[in-house]
């Protein structure tokens, strides 16, 4: 009786997740869902990105998590600016800003980053419109752990021997 017990309790906690999952239509899975509609485009999910994910995780001692990857190649549609940006800030749903905006003269090449909190980490989804392809990327970082990275190659000026380098002004006073 009790293994029926403990067999019912684990089948609920599995599926009520994955419905819920399931029937949502935003975030990662619903901007992907809603850009292959939109332009008639089929998305790759790239394969083992979770395995990929947790090595990642892994190796940057978790400064790096939840990694979402979904290519469109052979992207050829026209796509306008203020839509792409429209879509995709409303499918990603409340807590998400636009940070950057990128978008090239003619509009073929255009960069969205969107970032909001996520506990104690900083959630970012990007997507890369660039010739003929489209990537959308969502990725989990933790600030502090970043900061730290990057300070590991900062440059040091107080550090660097500028006595022999030439500053090109012809002047030879450094």
């Amino acid at each position: 009786m009790k293994v029926l017990a403990v067999i019912a309790f684990c089948s609920i906690v599995l599926i009520v997740p994955a419905a819920v999952l399931a029937g949502s239509s935003g975030g990662f899975d619903g901007v992907v869902t809603t850009l292959e509609h939109r332009y008639h485009a089929h998305a790759t999910r790239i394969p083992f990105v979770g395995l990929i994910s947790l090595v990642a995780h892994k190796a940057t001692t978790g400064g790096v998590s939840g990694l979402h990857v979904a290519e469109f190649d052979n992207f050829n549609e026209t796509v306008d600016g203020d839509e792409l940006n429209n879509m995709v800030a409303e499918k990603l749903g409340e807590g998400w800003q636009r940070m950057i905006r990128d978008t090239s003269k003619h509009g073929a090449e255009q960069t969205l980053i969107f970032a909001r909190p996520d506990g104690n980490r900083m959630g970012l989804f990007i997507v890369d419109v660039d010739a003929n392809e489209m990537d959308v990327v969502q990725i989990s970082v933790d600030p502090d752990h970043l900061s730290q990275s990057i300070g590991k190659y900062k440059h040091h000026d107080g550090d660097a021997d500028t006595s022999d380098h030439d500053n090109g002004s012809g002047d030879d006073s450094n």
